[in-house]
């Protein structure tokens, strides 16, 4: 209730989320409450941590400092993300988004990577830590305040689908599980003299660096180059497919250059005795509709499949019985027979499994041995075999 009040109030068109602008202004929104939030928390807990004298405290105090830097570079990166396309990046910077939630990432570690060294120092020099009920209800209520923002981070990432805002969500949600062990490390120098105090900060420490690390992990993928959403995949199949004439689908690629910047390219299979001018018009209207449903750049490829004869069909069926033999081939697609009499070329792509393809001389052995089978039942043909990759993951 909170969140829609929010976004409602300092979000003007905040259902236009395909709007760079309005992404921005999500992500502005977004890092200024994580801003606001963090420091109150980080105020609480430095002053309780140093008032009871608890290392754990303290850890957890820095780390809600930490959140508040990186709720900075969140703005930051937003902003620089929503720069225009120029000379030198023609596909724009919405991978500066990714850029900033990495500098986050490390940003946490290097918190978490410090509270270890501090807890190390409190276990070895264990020091009295004073239970009070004030600091004690003041913790209870900071961790009502990083759940409400774990909720409110998840709520607008899941909005506008930023994956730095739901790491922040992740982070937050984690801080909350954090700062209740500290609570329960707080509650128990109630009762006992035994030195949890740096236990429980050498535990804090190690969620901090695990979260940190996981950070890194989440946003190297899209960096390195992820496989694709299923979702927009099946998507593009399911479009293209309803298309007049488009009997087939293969070669989707997908490139991710930040949120709301996908470009694509897809083969569609069309028969090869269709009239041109009347197959490329629907092509280019495909292109366009498509491309505008789905919030991406797409390019469609004609390629022109045989008419269907008995000899075609015979030979199909052949080269498909043979290929079923290799598991590291997933599917066949462009195939044609080209020629005539004694000299006819039987051309076909392969799809590889990435995963089980090999290397290059595993994959030039399986060709070579695929035209070896084929040989066996037609002599007559000239194998031409292209190899491509299932690059959908």
């Amino acid at each position: 209730m909170i969140s829609n009040f929010l976004v409602k109030s300092f979000i003007k068109n905040s259902e236009d989320i395909k709007d760079s602008k309005v992404r921005k202004a999500y992500g502005t929104l977004g890092g200024i409450v994580g801003i606001v939030i963090n420091i109150i928390l980080f105020l609480i807990k430095f002053f309780v941590g140093l008032f009871v004298g608890s290392i754990a405290i303290s850890a957890d105090a820095f780390n809600n400092l930490s959140d508040a830097a990186s709720s900075i570079i969140t703005i930051i990166g937003f902003k620089m993300a929503d720069k225009p396309a120029d000379a030198e990046h023609p596909f724009g910077h919405g991978r500066i988004e990714y850029l900033s939630a990495l500098l986050v990432a490390f940003l946490v570690m290097l918190v978490g990577i410090q509270f270890v060294k501090s807890s190390f120092e409190r276990i070895m020099n264990p020091t009295e830590v004073k239970f009070e009920m004030v600091p004690f209800i003041l913790l209870l209520i900071s961790i009502g305040f990083k759940y409400w923002l774990s909720r409110f981070n998840k709520f607008i990432g899941n909005k506008i689908d930023s994956g730095a805002l739901k790491a922040s969500a992740a982070d937050a949600l984690g801080d909350v599980f954090t700062s209740s062990t500290v609570v329960i490390s707080f509650l128990s120098a109630k009762f006992t003299t035994f030195p949890i105090d740096g236990y429980i900060g050498m535990l804090v420490a190690l969620a901090i660096l695990y979260a940190g690390f996981s950070l890194v992990k989440e946003t190297l993928n899209p960096l390195l180059g992820e496989a694709p959403d299923p979702e927009l995949v099946n998507e593009i199949y399911e479009r293209l497919l309803k298309y007049p004439n488009v009997t087939g689908v293969h070669d989707l690629i997908v490139h991710n250059y930040g949120p709301g910047r996908i470009i694509a390219s897809v083969h569609a299979e069309i028969p090869s005795d269709i009239n041109i001018m009347e197959i490329h018009n629907i092509i280019d209207t495909a292109e366009r509709e498509i491309s505008k449903d789905l919030n991406i750049h797409l390019v469609i490829h004609m390629d022109p499949i045989c008419v269907m004869t008995e000899e075609i069909q015979e030979t199909w069926n052949y080269i498909a019985s043979v290929l079923r033999k290799y598991e590291q081939i997933e599917s066949m697609h462009d195939f044609r027979i080209v020629g005539e009499k004694e000299k006819k070329n039987l051309i076909f792509d392969i799809v590889l499994n990435s995963a089980k393809a090999g290397n290059k001389k595993d994959i030039d052995n399986l060709v070579e041995n695929i035209k070896k089978d084929i040989r066996k039942e037609h002599p007559q043909y000239n194998c031409i075999i292209t190899v491509d990759f299932d690059y959908m993951g």
